[in-house]
């Protein structure tokens, strides 16, 4: 009698023998039963033919509903998962696959698992390899390229593979993604995985891990990002990085992330026109990232190796442009520029006849700054509106990534006056961005703008609450005939009142009339 294993392996050898005809494993089953001791014959494997049908197909899943192990000593999926994620163990429970009622929680068994394994990959660079088991058939079925290195007329019949460019992390991921149909990322592991997705063509993957990296796109790794997203050729993520990039653009050049970056990354974001940033900001990152890579190419942190690395790109750093005191107390003397520039641009700044320059002498553009106004007019009244420490406040959503770099106020109805304002944004109780400046109203009914001190980036469908404390001029303009959805561009802003408001400030009417922001 052949045992349960032996069945399987039998099953297995028919299903590979399919090209041969029915009549010749008949054939083969009738000697085989001739020669054996066994009243037994072997299992046969029927062609399934299917039938047209208006019925919904039923999948092994609906037709047996999975259910709890009666004891405890059974394991369950998760706990195989478990398992073979630290441990890389087999199965020794008997009869493992009358567990689960479906193809895709039986094949997800195997992933990482020894048993049965056909091949073994040594993942990760020396000294950080990884040995992982893998199966030639689930492999080949998820990704074209394993299908050729196994299959294909060039395939090789080796037992272990070496992938020293793939983290053993990313490779499991990718593994768990074609075993499980599960896709499991981490910010820590995401790049690497997205590499590996890329080079075994697993495109599903891959279109995952640019959607993980684009949701928790910021400004801290915006610039790393767009130079991984030109390297793997993903524009739709390339275009998201420049959008923050360019909106915070300050906060993105003083980032950590900025350092690691290469050096056709510095170019591109160094010769960006729409770079919202001041100029001598642009020059200390310059400065800050030729320090790294002096580290990275094992020179010695001098003022000419600096230079060395920067190499042309520091005529992309617009320098002609900074504020006076920005280039003389910086730039002029940094050290890395030489006399005749440093001359030639005092001169650029104070000569009616200016000198030639390398350096590119023109502004950038920078971005403009949209308005969001949510009132359809304003007015003031005697008793109204008085600002005593009391709260104006309003909460806001939309439905496209935005950067929101400040509000509109309304000021004094009573001639000029000068007020101080505190304004915060935040989400769900937390804050964003706040900042304590004035503003000066000339007493018409114009809105005044009050900037943060960097733009802050506000997600598409989540409400925000906008917050001013006021102190001034106690009577002033308020808005009125307040709308609770307006279209701005192709940005579309919903509003909604905020508990926070203790100073009468609602979707129909009060302070906050503006929102400022870069789409």
């Amino acid at each position: 009698m052949v045992d349960d294993k032996g069945k399987n392996m039998k099953c297995l050898t028919f299903f590979l023998m399919l090209p041969e005809t029915v009549k010749n494993r008949s054939k083969k089953s009738s000697k085989k039963a001739n020669t054996s001791n066994s009243s037994k014959l072997p299992p046969v494997c029927y062609e399934i033919i299917t039938l047209k049908t208006k019925k919904k197909k039923k999948m092994a899943a609906d037709i047996f509903p999975r259910k709890k192990p009666a004891n405890s000593s059974t394991t369950t999926v998760q706990q195989y998962h478990q398992q073979n994620l630290n441990n890389n163990n087999t199965i020794p429970a008997p009869n493992w696959q009358g567990l689960y009622p479906t193809i895709r929680e039986r094949n997800a068994v195997m992933f990482n698992n020894d048993l049965m394994a056909d091949v073994h990959f040594v993942v990760g660079p020396p000294g950080g390899t990884q040995r992982l088991p893998g199966h030639k058939y689930v492999l080949a079925v998820g990704s074209s390229v394993f299908h050729a290195m196994f299959y294909g007329e060039l395939a090789e019949d080796k037992d272990e593979i070496r992938i020293p460019d793939v983290e053993p992390a990313a490779f499991l991921a990718m593994l768990k993604y074609i075993y499980c149909d599960e896709i499991d990322l981490a910010a820590d592991t995401v790049l690497a995985t997205l590499y590996a997705a890329k080079k075994y063509i697993v495109p599903h993957l891959a279109r995952a891990c640019v959607n993980f990296l684009e949701t928790s796109l910021s400004a801290k790794n915006a610039c790393v990002l767009l130079s991984q997203s030109c390297l793997f050729e993903e524009p739709d993520l390339t275009q998201r990085c420049w959008e923050v990039i360019d909106a915070q653009a300050e906060l993105a050049l003083k980032s950590e992330g900025f350092c690691d970056i290469d050096f056709q990354t510095l170019e591109s974001i160094l010769r960006r026109e729409t770079l919202n940033a001041k100029e001598i900001v642009v020059f200390e990152a310059a400065l800050n990232w030729a320090e790294v890579e002096c580290q990275r190419q094992e020179l010695s942190l001098s003022i000419e190796n600096k230079r060395k690395v920067l190499g042309k790109a520091l005529y992309l750093i617009r320098i002609p442009t900074m504020a006076l005191d920005d280039f003389a107390n910086g730039a002029a003397q940094s050290g890395v520029l030489t006399l005749n520039e440093t001359n030639d641009i005092f001169l650029w700044y104070t000569a009616a006849k200016k000198p030639e320059l390398e350096f590119v002498s023109s502004a950038r553009k920078g971005l403009v700054p949209q308005r969001c106004h949510r009132f359809q007019s304003c007015a003031y009244r005697s008793n109204q509106w008085r600002y005593r420490g009391r709260c104006d406040s309003i909460q806001f959503a939309v439905d496209k990534r935005v950067f929101i770099a400040g509000f509109g106020l309304y000021g004094s109805s009573c001639g000029s006056a000068e007020y101080s304002a505190k304004i915060e944004l935040k989400r769900q109780g937390v804050i964003l961005g706040q900042n304590l400046s004035k503003y000066f109203s000339d007493g018409s009914s114009n809105t005044f703008p009050v900037w943060f001190e960097y733009p802050v980036q506000i997600e598409p469908d989540t409400f925000y609450t906008a917050s001013v404390i006021l102190d001034g001029n106690e009577l002033s303009y308020f808005g009125q005939e307040g709308m609770t959805e307006v279209q701005c561009g192709k940005v579309t802003v919903q509003f909604q009142c905020s508990s926070d408001s203790t100073n009468g400030t609602g979707v129909q009417g009060g302070q906050i009339p503006e929102l400022i922001f870069y789409a």
